[in-house]
C-alpha cells in the first residue's frame, strides 16, 4: 500500500513537464521579517552584520572617544614640540572597532610597543609608535637634523628606549588630562616591547577600540611623517561607557586645548634660537679674493649710518644699529620687518 503523501513516477513526470514548459507557478510567499512591530518588509533596511567583528560600542560613544583623543593629540603634540624644540603635529586619523588579533597583525615588527596601566580601571591598554616616528625623534633628541636618515629595521637600543620613555611620559600626562573630563585615570608605562606578536593583553577575539594618529615632525614638506596607534580593549573601558557623554567630552576638549596652550608657552620661553646680524654683503672675483691681505679694505654699497639686518633662525626680522653695551658689542633694534618699531630693545653679542 503506497503512502498518499509520496509522489509516484507519474506525478514526478507531470511536474518535470510543467517545469520545462513554464506552466509551474511559484506560489511561495515573500520572506517574512519577524519583529515585535508590524512593518512592511519592503521598507525595512537590512544591514550586513559581521559576527566575527561585533560592534559593542555605539556610534555616539565612538564619536566621543574620537573627540576625546583629539584633545589628547593636541596636548601631546604641544608637549613634544616643547620637549624637542621643534614643531610636532599630532592628529587623529581614524577610530574603529576590531579584534585584538586584527590590531596586532596590522603592526610592524620590530616596533615601539608599550603597555600602559590605567588605574583605577582594570586591565591594560597599549600604544604603538611607528619606527618612522621613533628614529627621527631619537635623532632630534641626540642633536641630529633627520636629513637623509635611513630608518633601521631593528629593536631600540637601551639609550633609545630611555629617550622614548621620556617622550612617552609626556604622552601619559596628555592622556591623563584628556580623560580627566570623564574619569580621573592615572596612565603609566608598564613595559616596552619590540615584538607585538609576543604580547597578549586580551584574548585574540576580544573587541578593542583602535585610535589611529598621524604624527608629523616639522612643518616643512619632506619632514618625517609616521603613525601612532592606541589600542583600548572594550572590557577595560566598559565601566566608564555610561560616562562617555557629549557633556563630558566637551569639557575634556576645552581642558585639553587650554593645557596645550599653556604647555607651548611655558616650554617655548626656555627655547633658544640663532640670531645673526649681517653688517653688509658684496661680491668680488676669485682673483681679487686670492690677492686679499691683512689690512686690505673691502668696500660695500651699504652706508656706514645704515642699519644692519638681523635674522632670527635664518629669517630677516629686524634692523639694528651696531654699538657697545656693558663692554660687549651689541645691537639696538630700530625697526622690524613689519615696521613695528621698538627702539628700546638691546641684544648683547658674545664678542
Amino acid at each position: 500500500m503506497s503512502d498518499p503523501e509520496m509522489l509516484d513516477q507519474s506525478d514526478v513526470d507531470t511536474l518535470m513537464d510543467a517545469v520545462e514548459s513554464g506552466d509551474l507557478r511559484d506560489e511561495q510567499r515573500p520572506a517574512r521579517i519577524f519583529s515585535r512591530f508590524r512593518r512592511d518588509h519592503e521598507k525595512v533596511e537590512i544591514r550586513v552584520y559581521d559576527f566575527k567583528r561585533p560592534e559593542r560600542i555605539g556610534k555616539d560613544q565612538m564619536r566621543t572617544l574620537r573627540t576625546l583623543h583629539e584633545a589628547f593629540a593636541r596636548g601631546f603634540g604641544a608637549q613634544m614640540s616643547g620637549f624637542i624644540r621643534s614643531i610636532v603635529e599630532v592628529r587623529v586619523a581614524s577610530a574603529e572597532q576590531m579584534t585584538y588579533a586584527e590590531f596586532i597583525s596590522s603592526l610592524p615588527n620590530p616596533t615601539c610597543f608599550t603597555l600602559l596601566d590605567c588605574p583605577p580601571l582594570g586591565g591594560q591598554i597599549c600604544m604603538d609608535i611607528s619606527p618612522l616616528v621613533v628614529f627621527p625623534l631619537v635623532e632630534r633628541l641626540l642633536g641630529g637634523t633627520n636629513q637623509s636618515l635611513l630608518v633601521p629595521k631593528r629593536p631600540l637600543t637601551g639609550i633609545e628606549s630611555r629617550l622614548m620613555r621620556q617622550v612617552l611620559d609626556l604622552g601619559m600626562n596628555a592622556l591623563t588630562e584628556a580623560w580627566s573630563g570623564v574619569k580621573q585615570i592615572d596612565f603609566g608605562i608598564s613595559a616596552m616591547e619590540s615584538n607585538p606578536q609576543l604580547v597578549e593583553i586580551v584574548p585574540p577575539n576580544e573587541v578593542v577600540v583602535m585610535i589611529g594618529f598621524e604624527i608629523r615632525l616639522g612643518s616643512r614638506v619632506g619632514d618625517g611623517v609616521g603613525t601612532m596607534s592606541l589600542c583600548i580593549p572594550y572590557n577595560v573601558i566598559e565601566p566608564v561607557m555610561e560616562d562617555l557623554s557629549t557633556e563630558n567630552w566637551f569639557v575634556a576638549g576645552e581642558a585639553g586645548t587650554r593645557d596645550a596652550e599653556q604647555a607651548i608657552v611655558s616650554r617655548l620661553h626656555d627655547s633658544t634660537v640663532q640670531v645673526e646680524a649681517t653688517l653688509a654683503e658684496t661680491s668680488m672675483t676669485l682673483a681679487d679674493l686670492g690677492r686679499l691681505e691683512v689690512g686690505d679694505l673691502i668696500t660695500t654699497d651699504r652706508r656706514a649710518d645704515q642699519p644692519v639686518a638681523v635674522s632670527v633662525a635664518g629669517r630677516p626680522k629686524f634692523e639694528a644699529t651696531l654699538g657697545q653695551h656693558r663692554g660687549k658689542r651689541a645691537l639696538r633694534i630700530v625697526d622690524s620687518a613689519n615696521s613695528g618699531k621698538n627702539p628700546d630693545a638691546v641684544v648683547d653679542l658674545a664678542s
